[in-house]
């Protein structure tokens, strides 16, 4: 009897571990870089012997699944634009926030750089020259926390908008319009954000003036990962693999410029890239088993990752 309680008892973190959660459901947006950083988790989690699914929803979507159950985790927290979106899940304790997995990133509305020249500085200027813009404000897509800002602004009639109108387009939509007027010398403002190759790809300029709504320094932001009540509970080990998952400006525009003007998928941008970065794969694993409570070998994940890379 003695030797059946032994062996009991060590085997029952390894079994326990490997029943913890077979499948992990990310609620992910139609925005490049939090389509990044969900790819990144999921190439991960596969190899470690978990089943993975994600989920493309608007953000009102992706929490209202978070907090039902549907939804185990979600990458793109940006705050502080999503907090009105997010608040009330947090106060009735159905969401939680696991950390940030990004910082110094940005997100307001922004214009060409001649515009800004022309006299376009701050959210205040923009009704001055309300012709030039034809009475238009662009932003992504339906459900947006930005563009519940704007709209809000509208609304309100904050910054003499109230005559505005929101064009709510996708992000690669967005971008084109951005594109044609630029390249036709046209005038628009549109929501813009940090990371994300339209930085390098266009001369644009960031506007003052929004910090009520999107943050002090041009938009800054930070970005969180959350997860439904209990995630961690059941999900020990995934959980800690998400504590870990840090990302940078620069890994993420590189992955996105991949993607949006390589057209490379975004499961195989990420492939690529931790191949070419084991040291931060090795980061990210740091402490963390496979499925069945086994250590696992960074270096060799990372190699296997080009395994499977091809454009």
């Amino acid at each position: 009897m003695k030797t059946l309680i032994l062996l009991f008892t060590l085997l029952l973190p390894v079994s326990l571990l490997a029943n913890e959660c077979k499948q992990i459901n990310f609620g992910s947006v139609a925005w490049t870089d939090v389509q990044t950083t969900t790819a990144t988790a999921s190439e991960l989690l596969k190899r470690l012997g978990y089943e993975v699914d994600s989920h493309q929803l608007t953000v009102p979507e992706v929490y209202q699944q978070l907090s039902s159950g549907k939804l185990d985790v979600f990458l793109g927290n940006w705050m502080p634009t999503m907090e009105p979106i997010i608040q009330p899940y947090l106060n009735n304790q159905s969401i939680k926030v696991l950390g940030k997995n990004l910082t110094g990133a940005k997100y307001t509305l922004a214009v060409p750089a001649y515009v800004y020249d022309a006299g376009v500085r701050s959210f205040a200027d923009i009704v001055r020259f309300k012709d030039q813009f034809k009475h238009k404000l662009y932003g992504i897509e339906k459900g947006n926390d930005g563009n519940a800002l704007l709209l809000d602004a509208i609304a309100k009639n904050d910054f003499s908008l109230g005559n505005f109108s929101l064009i709510e387009l996708p992000e690669r939509l967005m971008l084109h319009q951005v594109k044609r007027h630029i390249r036709d010398g046209d005038w628009i403002a549109f929501l813009a954000w940090a990371p994300h190759p339209m930085n390098e790809n266009f001369d644009i300029r960031y506007l003052e003036g929004g910090d009520a709504y999107f943050g002090q320094n041009l938009g800054g932001s930070t970005v969180y990962t959350n997860a439904r009540a209990d995630f961690r509970a059941d999900c020990p080990n995934v959980a800690n693999l998400l504590d870990n998952l840090k990302f940078s400006l620069e890994m993420e525009g590189e992955v996105m410029n991949m993607i949006l003007s390589e057209f490379v998928p975004a499961d195989r941008a990420v492939r690529d890239w931790m191949f070419r970065n084991p040291n931060v794969v090795a980061q990210w694993l740091e402490g963390i088993t496979n499925r069945q409570g086994q250590p696992v070998d960074a270096a060799k994940l990372a190699a296997d990752m080009q395994l499977t890379f091809s454009r």
